[in-house]
């Protein structure tokens, strides 16, 4: 069967095509790559001074423009207008000038105890070309913790970015060209999920970071199986919160709610359980409801709209599937149909649904749900927060919510996962290593430690 040459973006707001994008034909795709490698003996020349005015004016041009940029993501994945144009006045900048502040550090050469006989070193060199799998959740936010560090290196990227949010990929691509970026240095391609594999086995490809589904990264991992390359994955996460007694239960409900239900859920490291000591079960449940209940479900375009729409319809009514199965084995749910009366269940339009009188081995427990739901259980002691939080197949991050510093570190110390936080949670800082463990992958990116994917080290060990 012949393969259509374009795809259409349905945007979630409307259910109507967006926007028609011509996919990348193989002869283009060879055309990329062979510009790509010429570009990459240029670029990895480059000073690393002129890297990183020319990223930084980048940086610049996507800041400028963020309000179009934040309406385009909005029609694309449905993020209310209110918080789109953040994604690049916030988090994209952080992270993207925390890498290029400390570049000069993390890329500089190793320095070996000399004699007078010897001159030792390692160099940091860059590894070729770097292919980016971006997901639709956070387009900016997701594929610049590649993006950049691979750049500023000195390697060459490829961007493949979701069929959902192709104009995230075209943004990136106009500001590097803008900011002075030599031809051939960043360039992107639109191609099908099932021609990314032969894309990975070409030899110019010496590096993939992934950002997607657990099978999406099995599939990747079977792709570089004849290479002796580095894969870098970033899959599921089901993030649970322990919320002690002495919590300050105000601040933890307001966080916690929003942790939860922002981007209506879809955020890998958004909260999808939690474990609350029995003593004030019943006080953060009532509060948690009445704090979900104030959100504004509806149209994303309109100012007031702080939950909008899932990222397609199908996504929706799979997960409300989901959560009426969980409900019929026994689960008691905390929000009504009249409380957010825009659903219809016919769009992808989704309310907010807690549940509680949960079975931790139930799938609604088990399973990533990537939507705006979660599962509320009582614990008894520290012990048994920790025994049900390390109950996974998942490990990206875990909150603790406590007064105690000391007790967090503690508890912090016994469960499996990439990042513990106390008295927040859904946040990356940029000088820490933002990291999974079991099933949510392998790698990490961020921080100092996220250029070591992005570099080969070479030993000079000169005889004078």
């Amino acid at each position: 069967m012949k393969k259509n040459s374009f795809f259409e973006v349905v945007s979630p707001v409307d259910d109507q095509v967006y926007m028609t994008v011509n996919k990348t034909l193989p002869g283009e795709v060879n055309k990329i790559l062979t510009l790509t490698e010429r570009a990459q003996s240029i670029w990895r020349n480059t000073p690393l001074s002129d890297r990183l005015k020319i990223c930084s004016s980048a940086v610049q041009i996507l800041k400028d423009e963020a309000e179009g940029i934040g309406q385009e993501i909005t029609w694309q994945m449905g993020r209310p207008i209110k918080y789109s144009a953040a994604e690049i006045t916030r988090g994209f900048q952080e992270r993207a000038q925390y890498m290029m502040d400390i570049a000069p550090e993390a890329l500089k050469d190793i320095e070996v105890l000399n004699g007078s006989e010897y001159k030792k070193f390692i160099r940091k060199e860059p590894l070729g070309t770097v292919l980016v799998l971006a997901p639709w959740n956070y387009p900016f936010l997701t594929s610049v913790n590649a993006i950049f560090p691979a750049l500023i290196a000195g390697n060459c990227v490829i961007l493949k970015h979701s069929y959902q949010t192709p104009r995230c990929a075209t943004r990136y691509a106009e500001a590097f060209r803008r900011a002075g970026m030599p031809e051939g240095v960043f360039q992107y391609l639109f191609i099908d999920h099932e021609d990314v594999p032969a894309l990975i086995g070409n030899r110019l490809i010496k590096y993939v970071s992934f950002t997607g589904s657990l099978s999406g990264g099995k599939a990747v991992q079977q792709a570089v199986r004849n290479k002796f390359i580095g894969v870098g994955l970033e899959l599921g996460g089901k993030d649970p919160a322990y919320v002690r007694s002495d919590a300050k239960l105000d601040s933890t409900v307001e966080n916690l709610v929003d942790g939860t239900f922002f981007n209506s859920g879809q955020s890998c490291c958004g909260i999808e359980r939690i474990y609350v000591h029995h003593s004030i079960f019943s006080d953060f449940v009532e509060a948690f409801t009445l704090e979900t209940k104030s959100y504004v479900m509806g149209n994303p375009l309109l100012k007031e709209t702080t939950l909008g729409p899932m990222v397609r319809t199908s996504s929706a009514q799979k997960l409300h599937s989901m959560v009426q199965e969980t409900i019929a084995q026994g689960a008691k749910p905390w929000i009504s149909v009249q409380d957010f009366p825009a659903y219809s269940g016919e769009d992808a339009y989704l309310p907010p649904q807690i549940l509680t009188d949960l079975s931790q081995d139930s799938a609604f427990m088990q399973e990533e749900c990537f939507g705006p739901v979660v599962g509320i259980i009582p614990v008894k002691s520290d012990h048994e927060a920790i025994r049900l939080m390390n109950d996974s197949r998942y490990g990206l991050t875990a909150s603790v919510w406590t007064r105690d510093i000391e007790v967090a570190q503690i508890i912090g110390n016994q469960i499996h996962t990439g990042t513990v936080y106390m008295n927040r949670c859904d946040y990356l800082d940029p000088a820490l290593a933002w990291t999974g463990v079991n099933d949510t992958g392998k790698g990490c990116t961020l921080s100092i430690l996220g250029y070591h994917a992005f570099y080969q080290p070479k030993s000079f060990h000169l005889k004078k």
